[in-house]
């Protein structure tokens, strides 16, 4: 069993243990740009559900999350000098909207069937609470399929996510492959406060059933900003997490050159992030983070592009390793092809369906994710509506709302783009489906089978070598 003593995470022995992997988003927990549907996973389940009808649509994703994680997937994962798996899941799997007091035990069999794989090959697992109840933040992630973060706003939402958390204290229990529990991924609370006062509740009944694992808890505002949070009385047992996406890894206007002021503004990014937890003296823990990918097939300076999200990957890491033994989980473990470790074959018989698919979506600027250039849509489309739009709304109110960094333009887009236009869409991507048999289905969902994969080596390789240099350090 792990915890926390002073700034570091020791076993049971007292060694202490760097945790490194990443996160298995995609499986329990679907979001658009992994898997490569549009918008948000239950509109995505209902969609399929229209078309194949309950039955062949309860197959596929059952079939889907079987395929997606298995012994092959772990043997790879702790080959590659890993020893954390971050898994994610939607708080759906355990509670049904028209019987929300009862907990499903069909969640339990989901998630104990991948701690079971870990436990097998010596990987620890942190348990993500990746949707809460309502949604505890504004985007896709939390599968609300509002711009409202809901949680916040009714008691019941945040008394259900305390009960669930209770249920699964009560179930995992003296596990020694679970590290620990991570209550909610990154919150957002305009107030700041609530935050804190649930967190203060989630600890107390997690531990009346289960003194003994650590919490992990990510700060506010997407796990960046912990500046409420009292640095006198942090919660026992408890490592504090922040999640460290560099803009520089993304498909905007400014790459990652190495340039000294970039090299200096991802460190001090980085500070600002993780003080709260240097004045606590508390571990560390970076949640999620890393680059995406261009594709060579659809651009054709992927590869130059790719050299300088894999140089920024290893300043990253080597801002980590100046802050002392921090643990990390990479976002993301598999995918379609935007950032995964493992990654479907573009040949396979899923990818070969939806790929039109997510080239209507690249195009129209649907995941924010997955968008590779979206200046056509913009200049044709959107600059010319969201300038309207503005002179509606005086200046000084337009970057108002919560987040403040979030502009009127991306909070326009996310609206219209990435939760209207993605659910319209979103049913044409399930009439792909349409007339599939079950070995149809099958072949479709074990495209995610690891055999059927691709690695991302040059990804792979950087990480490993952080891995076994913290592994030798030790």
């Amino acid at each position: 069993m792990l915890r926390v003593s002073g700034t570091t995470i020791v076993n049971s022995a007292g060694e202490q243990v760097v945790l490194k992997g990443a996160g298995l988003g995609g499986m329990l927990n679907m979001e658009n740009f992994i898997t490569g549907f549009s918008g948000h996973e239950h509109e995505h389940r209902a969609a399929m559900e229209s078309v194949l009808g309950k039955e062949k649509a309860d197959f596929f994703f059952a079939r889907l999350l079987h395929h997606f994680f298995t012994e092959d997937d772990a043997a790879l994962f702790a080959s590659l000098g890993f020893n954390c798996l971050r898994v994610p899941f939607n708080h759906r799997h355990f509670m049904d909207n028209d019987n929300p007091s009862v907990i499903k035990q069909s969640g339990f069999a989901l998630l104990d069937r991948i701690v079971d794989i870990c436990g097998k090959h010596n990987i620890y697992v942190v348990l993500d609470l990746h949707t809460a109840p309502g949604g505890q933040n504004q985007d896709w992630h939390c599968d609300s399929g509002v711009h409202h973060a809901l949680f916040w706003e009714f008691r019941d939402f945040q008394d259900r996510a305390i009960q669930l958390w209770e249920a699964l204290a009560a179930h995992y229990a003296g596990n020694p492959v679970i590290a620990g529990y991570n209550p909610l991924n990154e919150p957002a609370d305009p107030k700041h406060t609530r935050l804190i006062d649930w967190y203060v509740r989630a600890e107390k009944a997690i531990r009346a059933v289960d003194p003994e694992h650590m919490l992990f808890l990510d700060g506010n505002t997407y796990a960046m900003d912990f500046s409420r949070f009292p640095v006198d009385r942090p919660l026992p047992n408890t490592v504090y997490s922040c999640h460290d996406y560099s803009v520089l890894g993304f498909p905007l206007a400014e790459q990652y050159e190495g340039t000294a002021a970039q090299k200096a503004k991802l460190r001090s990014s980085f500070k600002r992030k993780v003080e709260y937890m240097q004045a606590a003296n508390v571990p560390i823990w970076n949640g999620e983070w890393g680059p995406v990918y261009q594709d060579p097939r659809t651009d054709p300076d992927a590869a130059a592009t790719n050299s300088k999200r894999f140089a920024l990957l290893k300043e990253q890491l080597q801002v980590y390793r100046e802050f002392g033994d921090v643990s990390w989980s990479i976002w993301l473990y598999k995918d379609v092809g935007y950032q995964g470790m493992v990654y479907t074959d573009p040949e396979s018989p899923y990818m070969k369906l939806i790929a039109p698919f997510i080239a209507k979506k690249q195009r129209l600027g649907l995941d924010f994710w997955g968008i590779c250039d979206k200046s056509g849509i913009d200049g044709e489309v959107y600059a010319p509506f969201i300038a309207k739009l503005k002179e509606s709304v005086p200046e000084h109110l337009q970057n108002s709302k919560y987040p403040n960094t979030w502009t009127f333009d991306r909070q326009v887009e996310r609206l219209v783009r990435e939760m209207l236009l993605s659910e319209y869409v979103g049913w044409e991507m399930a009439e792909l489906f349409r007339g599939k048999s079950k070995d149809e289905l099958e072949e479709l969902a074990a495209s995610f089978a690891l055999r059927n994969c691709k690695t991302r080596d040059e990804l792979n390789k950087i990480l490993t070598a952080d891995a076994e240099r913290s592994s030798a350090s030790k």
